[in-house]
């Protein structure tokens, strides 16, 4: 019997705890394989992307359209479906919806690294795009981070105010900033989730600062800097999600940078990588992720 799961109830199967925990033990699992991802570019402007992952009990595929020109038009750029097979049987266990899923592993995975490896947890958080993502990572750090204020800050003064009152029924204090460069000196943690269409950051950032990058996920994507990053990769700590993120980090390869040599998340919570701030952590995405809030969706509870 497959379970089918609209945006809503996916959401509800991923709490931020349990989904932050079952990402941890996906990184220990020696079953988990992920085959690379095929992204096909599709005419006008958007891409088709078919993510494959499974362990020793489940299989996974994420299948989504990633529409660019979606933005501010009230659809949304990321559609799509999770399908969730167990690999005993065959059967299709759930279909979870895909921008859901990519919303909330996202995010949770960028507090995990926030958890593990922010010089200063306590805030105040800047999060440059007022989206889906943006959203995630507001309601993800809120609940992860001893957080009391947020500043929002994005191309839409509508979606900017609409975010800041929900981070005020969040109860955190939240203001709609115009300039986010000016904020840096006031802001140890910062979120880039824009359509990284161009460069949104410049100023350097605190030596206390984490820094969560993802709106770019391709070579020709960009949201920081070359400057920034090469700041980053000179003076703190540059993290990656996972290896592939060589071929896919924009930001960093148009810095110039040599993205093989940034330690990635598993070897992070392996102990192996000492980090020392300020820390940009470079998140590109990853099938694997969509597994672990596959696995956690079935959990039971």
């Amino acid at each position: 019997m497959t379970h089918h799961f609209d945006a809503a109830a996916t959401a509800a199967r991923l709490p931020w705890p349990a989904l932050v925990r079952e990402i941890s033990r996906l990184l220990a699992d020696s079953s988990v394989q992920v085959p690379a991802r095929l992204v096909q570019a599709l005419p006008g402007g958007a891409s088709l992307f078919v993510m494959p992952a499974f362990d020793s009990e489940v299989a996974i595929t994420k299948l989504i359209t990633f529409t660019p020109g979606n933005a501010g038009s009230g659809r949304p750029t990321i559609q799509g479906d999770v399908v969730v097979f167990d690999i005993a049987t065959g059967e299709r266990r759930l279909l979870l919806d895909g921008p859901t899923v990519t919303a909330r592993r996202t995010a949770a995975v960028s507090l995990l690294a926030a958890q593990r490896c922010a010089p200063n947890k306590a805030g105040p958080l800047l999060i440059l795009g007022a989206g889906a993502q943006g959203k995630a990572h507001l309601e993800a750090f809120a609940q992860g981070l001893p957080l009391g204020e947020v500043r929002i800050a994005s191309r839409s003064a509508g979606s900017a105010q609409s975010l800041a009152a929900h981070a005020r029924s969040l109860g955190l204090r939240a203001s709609v900033v115009q300039d986010a460069d000016a904020q840096m000196a006031e802001c140890p943690l910062v979120v880039t989730c824009t359509p990284a269409g161009a460069v949104v950051l410049r100023v350097l950032p605190r030596a206390d600062a984490f820094v969560a990058a993802m709106g770019a996920f391709t070579p020709r994507m960009v949201e920081l800097d070359a400057g920034l990053c090469r700041h980053f990769a000179d003076h703190g700590t540059v993290l990656v999600d996972t290896p592939d993120a060589q071929h896919e980090a924009g930001d960093l390869l148009q810095a110039g940078l040599d993205v093989s040599r940034f330690a990635d998340l598993r070897a992070v919570l392996g102990g192996a990588v000492p980090v020392k701030g300020p820390v940009l952590f470079k998140s590109c995405g990853w099938a694997g992720w969509d597994l672990a809030a596959a696995r956690t969706a079935l959990l039971p509870g």
